[in-house]
C-alpha cells in the first residue's frame, strides 16, 4: 500500500513522456549524475497530484494547491521553481495531453539540488548549488488502492518539526516512512501509523490519518508534527458542508486502537479505511458507515467538473 509495489499495483504504467529540467523528452531518456546532490543528502521536494477521469474527461485535482505547497517547500531549501505555480499546472496538463492516459493517472514533480556550482568545496549545503526539476506520470487506477489496509503502531517516531519542516514533502524526510512502513510489511501489515515526539498520532507514512467515534470524526491537528495534507484539507471542507461533526484536536494511541472507524487519506491513496490497528480490529473490521460516506463525498468531488467545487478540477482532456 504504502510504495509503489508493481506487485500490489499492475495497473501502475509510467507514461512515455516526461518534463525534464525546461523540456518535454521521452521518459526513458533523462539521466543525473552520480553527484546529484539530491541523492547524496535528499535536499529535494516533491508533490503527488492526482488527475481522475470521468465521463467527462481527465481532471487534475487541486494541482494548483499542489504547486502552492511546493514552492513553500522549494523556498524552505532555496530552490528556485521554473515558473509561478499556474505555469507548473499548464506544464503539467501538456504533459498528461502527450502521454494520454485512458485511466486515472498520477503525476510526480520533484524538485531538487542538482551540482556544485564552480568554487564551491564538497559538503552539504542549500547554496552554490544548481537546481532542476523534472516531471513524470503514471497511469494508476484508484479503484486498486481503496479495499482497506491493517496497521501498526510504528516504533519509528515521526520526526519534529524543528528537526524537519513538516509542512513541506522533502525528500530526505522519507526514509523514517520507509523504515515504518518495512516494519510493517515484515510483521505481515500494510501500512504503519507513527506517533510524534508527544506520544499522540502524527500520520501514517504517506497518508493523514482520521478516526471515528460516536459518529464524529476527529483529525490530528496541523500545528503538530505532519504534512497538512490536501487530502485531508479536501476533506475537513466536504464534511463539514456535509453536516458531520469534525474536530482537530490530539489523539492518543489508546482513542486510536479503539476508535470505532479509522481511514487513512492521501493524494495517491484517497480514502482508505482501516480494517485494523495493532492487531486489533477497528469497529467490525469492515468499512464502517462514516468512512464510506467520506469516500463518496470524495469520490464526487474528484469526478464532477460541473459541481459545487469545480474550481479544484483543471480539465486535461474533455470528452468530445
Amino acid at each position: 500500500m504504502a510504495g509503489w509495489d508493481r506487485a500490489a499495483l499492475p495497473g501502475l504504467r509510467l507514461g512515455r513522456w516526461a518534463y525534464h529540467r525546461g523540456e518535454v523528452v521521452p521518459a526513458s531518456d533523462p539521466q543525473l549524475p552520480l553527484s546529484t546532490q539530491a541523492l547524496h543528502y535528499g535536499i529535494g521536494v516533491f508533490e503527488g497530484i492526482r488527475a481522475y477521469r470521468s465521463a467527462d474527461g481527465l481532471f487534475l485535482f487541486r494541482a494548483h494547491d499542489h504547486y502552492e505547497r511546493m514552492l513553500r517547500g522549494c523556498r524552505t531549501l532555496r530552490i528556485p521553481l521554473p515558473g509561478k505555480p499556474g505555469d507548473l499546472v499548464d506544464i503539467t496538463v501538456e504533459l498528461l495531453r502527450r502521454n494520454a492516459h485512458d485511466e486515472d493517472a498520477y503525476v510526480r514533480p520533484v524538485a531538487y539540488k542538482l551540482s556544485l556550482l564552480p568554487g564551491m568545496p564538497p559538503g552539504v549545503f542549500l547554496s552554490g548549488l544548481s537546481d532542476a526539476m523534472s516531471i513524470i506520470s503514471y497511469s494508476l487506477p484508484v479503484e486498486r488502492l481503496g479495499q482497506g489496509v491493517r496497521c501498526v503502531i510504528s516504533s519509528w517516531r515521526r520526526p519534529p518539526r524543528d528537526t524537519l519542516p513538516a509542512q513541506a514533502k522533502i525528500t530526505g524526510g522519507y526514509v523514517t516512512s520507509a523504515f515504518a512502513t518495512d516494519e510493517a510489511r515484515a510483521g505481515g501489515q500494510d501500512d504503519a501509523i507513527l506517533l510524534d515526539r508527544s506520544g499522540n498520532v502524527a500520520e501514517a507514512t504517506t497518508a493523514n490519518v482520521f478516526t471515528v467515534r460516536d459518529g464524529c470524526l476527529v483529525t490530528p491537528p496541523t500545528t503538530g508534527d505532519l504534512l497538512p495534507g490536501i487530502t485531508r484539507d479536501t476533506l475537513l471542507t466536504l464534511i463539514r458542508e456535509a453536516g458531520l461533526p469534525v474536530a482537530e484536536r490530539s489523539v492518543s494511541p489508546a482513542e486510536l486502537i479503539s476508535a470505532d472507524e479509522v481511514f487513512l487519506c492521501s493524494t495517491g491513496k484517497g480514502v482508505v479505511p482501516v480494517l485494523a490497528v495493532a492487531g486489533r480490529d477497528v469497529g467490525t473490521g469492515a468499512i464502517g458507515p462514516v468512512t464510506a460516506e467520506v469516500r463518496a463525498l470524495y469520490a464526487a468531488a474528484t469526478t464532477m467538473p460541473g459541481g459545487i467545487h469545480a474550481d479544484w478540477l483543471t480539465p486535461v482532456m474533455e470528452t468530445q
